[in-house]
């Protein structure tokens, strides 16, 4: 059975160039040129892939709410924003909403359907995978169990409420890697103003240095986010 895809755009004729290039690719593809008549399909069921236009008509951030909504329906929903939109900040905005890939309507239809077959084939290897989930990082001199919440810096102890361990663990996982505060309140799995996380962070550091004083594990990058820097200086 093919794949089906929901393009979602108010422009007809565009709308039907896409479901062409699609289709050569033996896609299944349903057009909905407004967020209702989306609504009402997806209240019977949900596409193997959304692209979204953003403006719908009149109906100027219909994109980004039906992006929204079925974020909050399914986690692993491909979805790909396709939009005459494309300045940085709206890009910003759409995959902080949960899009996993922002288009421009300017690129050309081999472009738009070579990112199409892209993120299935991510999506196929995210459901593919079925490695145990890891236990323990360790990274020394950091250890932590994630079993038992527990944290270990230097053979000590560090004591961590649930929230601030979670943010840890989102940290820890990749070194050097910067998380914004949204993946940080993501992975707390928990309802938190975004400027509250500097504060947790804060906490954090205090934790680590009650152990050892002159470690500064947690990397701070300025309107970007965090880092963890293990036991490099900070």
């Amino acid at each position: 059975m093919p794949r089906r895809i929901a393009i979602i755009e108010d422009e007809a004729d565009l709308a039907q160039n896409y479901k062409a290039a699609l289709e050569r690719l033996h896609y299944a593809v349903d057009i909905y040129p407004d967020r209702s008549s989306a609504q009402q399909a997806f209240a019977q069921s949900l596409p193997d892939m959304a692209i979204i236009d953003i403006q719908l008509g009149d109906d100027i951030e219909g994109g980004r709410e039906l992006c929204r909504e079925l974020r909050v329906r399914s986690p692993i929903l491909p979805i790909l924003f396709l939009t005459a939109l494309d300045s940085e900040l709206d890009e910003i905005i759409g995959l902080n909403l949960g899009a996993n890939d922002y288009l421009s309507k300017r690129l050309s239809l081999p472009i738009i359907t070579t990112r199409v077959n892209s993120l299935f084939k991510m999506f196929d290897a995210l459901m593919a995978t079925d490695a145990p989930a890891p236990t323990e990082i360790n990274q020394p001199p950091l250890r932590m169990n994630l079993d038992r919440m527990q944290v270990w810096w230097r053979d000590r102890e560090v004591v961590l409420t649930f929230t601030q361990f979670r943010m840890l663990e989102c940290l820890a996982q990749r070194p050097g890697h910067i998380k914004s505060r949204e993946q940080l309140m993501d992975a707390a799995d928990k309802t938190i103003e975004p400027e509250s996380v500097s504060s947790y962070i804060k906490h954090i550091r205090k934790a680590f240095r009650d152990v050892d004083p002159d470690c500064n594990p947690v990397r701070v990058h300025y309107g970007t986010g965090y880092s963890w820097q293990g036991a490099d200086p900070g």
